[in-house]
């Protein structure tokens, strides 16, 4: 199992908040600015955080095709139900001011957007079928984003 979370942290965070941004700016015509770092680091602990939640507290990964089998309320997740997309897009705001990029604020937008759009229409649909009440309580005291 620990294979497959590795896998699934440089297959799905890691190519949308890592390997896209880069290759938007490569080659990178000025070198990452103070602030695009202090964002990047912040970012990549909460993800790392969460990645770190999904394994040993709901033990599965961040991938579609391993999810957790527990529904996660500890960490990051007592405050957001989810955390680890906002690290994602904090990680993008990272690149984005870092670069002084346009390009990568078009594309941290509209990655947030899709995450939006797959948390409502996706997951929250799913979590709703395995977890029942347990996820009614967990909606009913946590907000989606923040």
């Amino acid at each position: 199992m620990l294979v497959r979370a590795i896998a699934a942290f440089l297959i799905c965070p890691g190519t949308v908040a890592f390997l896209v941004p880069l290759l938007i700016v490569w080659p990178p015509e000025r070198s990452l600015r103070p602030a695009g770092w202090m964002l990047l680091a912040i970012g990549s602990v909460l993800l790392l955080w969460c990645v770190r939640d999904f394994y040993v507290v709901g033990r599965g990964t961040l991938a579609p095709w391993a999810p957790p089998k527990r529904l996660l309320r500890v960490g990051l997740y007592r405050l957001s139900r989810n955390p680890m997309y906002m690290a994602v897009v904090i990680v993008l705001g990272g690149w984005a001011i870092g670069f002084q990029s346009s390009v990568l604020w078009l594309y941290a937008a509209v990655v947030g957007a899709a995450f939006h759009l797959r948390v409502v229409l996706a997951e929250e649909p799913w979590l709703a079928r395995t977890h029942g009440a347990e996820w009614a309580r967990y909606k009913a005291r946590v907000r989606r984003w923040v």
